[in-house]
């Protein structure tokens, strides 16, 4: 007999739809995510750009966002270049404080669509604080609450670049009621 998929997982399949979504919405690129959610025992800021922010509200949990420099400045120069920016005006480094401003608005952005598709599917509401992007040289095992149980790892793409959203919950499981 099969088991039963874990509610993180649900939940990782919606971050992913969320990532995608938005990433390909605003950076006019395609954006594609693999069909294989991994189980890791601990999440963690990785180089060369991490970002993290906590979720709390029916249900817990902490998203990491991890892009190497390519990624980063993949998703950067796609972003600015689709509102117009031209391209002499655009950082160069990935360590720059606006290429860095933008991965963590992504985030927030990524973060409110994931808790909208979460919220119009299992009718509960978690609310994000803010996100905090930061360019890294070593990398960073976060341990969050003891309640946090469950990790995942998602894998991106785009273009050859690839990048990962890391994600902890809390030990929950969403039973739908009867009708």
């Amino acid at each position: 007999m099969a088991s039963k998929p874990a509610t993180i997982d649900f939940v990782a399949e919606l971050f992913c739809q969320a990532t995608k979504k938005t990433l390909e919405k605003s950076t006019r690129k395609e954006i594609k995510y693999s069909k294989t959610i991994q189980v890791i025992p601990e999440v963690g800021l990785k180089p060369d750009i991490g970002c993290f922010v906590q979720f709390s509200g029916d249900y817990n949990g902490l998203a990491i966002l991890n892009f190497s420099a390519s990624a980063a400045m993949d998703l950067y120069r796609s972003y600015m270049l689709a509102m117009g920016l031209p391209a002499s005006d655009l950082a160069k480094e990935f360590t720059s404080t606006e290429v860095v401003d933008t991965i963590g608005e992504m985030t927030n952005q990524i973060m409110g669509k994931a808790m909208q598709l979460v919220e119009g599917k299992f009718e509960l509401t978690s609310y994000i604080g803010q996100p905090k992007a930061l360019a890294l040289n070593t990398a960073i095992t976060l341990t969050p609450d003891l309640d946090y149980k469950d990790s995942r790892r998602l894998v991106f793409s785009i273009d050859t670049n690839r990048f990962q959203m890391e994600m902890a919950l809390e030990r929950t499981e969403f039973v739908a009621l009867p009708s």
